[in-house]
């Protein structure tokens, strides 16, 4: 079964076999819901509700197949209708703010060294339905979600349609009607997404996976770097912002004796010179197997000094998730097929 969510009033009608319009949108209200049968869409009618629940046992394509729980983050294994299995995580700030953190591909084709599912390599996209299914899967967790980032597993901006379908769907005042201000997509830095997404007149956030501010490094920790070096990113930053002319997030995972030297705070306050940025500074999650190491307190304090010398805004991160393999870099899952 093929996911229901961010289709048209006509393509459920087609998909469901309904007449009428208003059919599909009573149907569309109780999928926002998160209503999980068709036996509860108790305005349809009862033929139209046992001809459905026959065809279709649930409204949705996936299903949680695992769950873990930290103090805070709680993040769900989703195995989808294939029988791939891809994870998202809803995070909480302690203020009763909860953020669902999405992902757009099963894998990711980046290869960034330091992340655990760019060891999966690529499987394929999801679908836009798929997307949001995983937000109804945290919702369905029994708290009111208020954000979404797409820095879940894999690059959102290589799989674009989809994405900004999801986006649009979840955006929507008859729906979930998430602000697109508290929606942000994450990137390695794919430059032919950030385009696209500037040319767009839909206002959400744009972070930018930096890591370092130096080319040869970033090359080496990060393939897009080799198609896409610095200077291009930067360019189309700028291009971005005066388009948009909203402040970007440069996320810097801090790597021990990588990245967090006097030298590298200096590379990165060249880089922001002439953007709007703030830097989230990430000390990097453990991943087993992956050879990099989490810098010291004393490292990550002299770092900081070194950028607030230089006039570089930033904030620090505190980790979410590291506990349940569910924080940033973190998330994988063991794919199979069916058959």
């Amino acid at each position: 079964m093929k996911s229901l969510y961010a289709r048209s009033n006509d393509e459920l009608m087609d998909i469901l076999g309904l007449e009428k319009p208003f059919q599909a949108r009573i149907v569309h209200g109780f999928l926002v819901k998160g209503t999980r049968s068709f036996s509860e869409m108790t305005s349809l009618s009862k033929a139209d509700r046992e001809r459905l629940m026959e065809l279709y046992p649930s409204t949705l394509s996936s299903k949680v197949i695992a769950k873990s729980e930290g103090e805070s983050a709680v993040k769900l294994a989703i195995e989808l209708d294939d029988g791939a299995v891809i994870e998202c995580v809803r995070l909480s700030d302690g203020k009763e703010r909860y953020t669902a953190c999405l992902s757009s591909q099963v894998g990711c084709a980046m290869g960034c060294a330091f992340c655990k599912t760019g060891t999966m390599g690529l499987v394929r996209n999801l679908s836009a339905g798929e997307i949001v299914e995983q937000f109804v899967h945290l919702e369905g967790l029994g708290k009111k979600i208020s954000h979404i980032v797409f820095m879940g597993m894999g690059e959102a901006l290589s799989n674009f349609t989809a994405t900004m379908d999801a986006i649009r769907e979840l955006h929507r005042e008859d729906g979930f009607n998430i602000s697109y201000r508290r929606m942000t997509i994450s990137t390695c830095g794919f430059v032919p997404g950030i385009r696209r997404l500037s040319e767009l007149d839909i206002p959400v956030r744009l972070a930018v996976s930096l890591v370092s501010a130096d080319d040869e490094t970033r090359s080496r920790l990060m393939r897009i770097n080799r198609s896409f070096p610095l200077s291009v990113l930067k360019t189309e930053l700028q291009h971005f912002q005066h388009r948009q002319d909203k402040r970007i997030t440069l996320e810097y995972c801090m790597l021990s004796g990588v990245n967090t030297s006097e030298k590298s705070a200096e590379e990165l306050r060249r880089f922001a010179a002439g953007l709007d940025t703030v830097v989230n500074l990430i000390p990097w999650n453990s991943v087993d197997g992956l050879p990099f190491e989490t810098p010291s307190r004393r490292e990550i304090e002299a770092f900081c000094h070194d950028l607030r010398r230089l006039g570089v805004s930033y904030t620090l991160r505190m980790e979410k998730g590291g506990s349940i393999s569910g924080a940033c870099g973190q998330l994988a899952s063991n794919t199979r097929k069916r058959g």
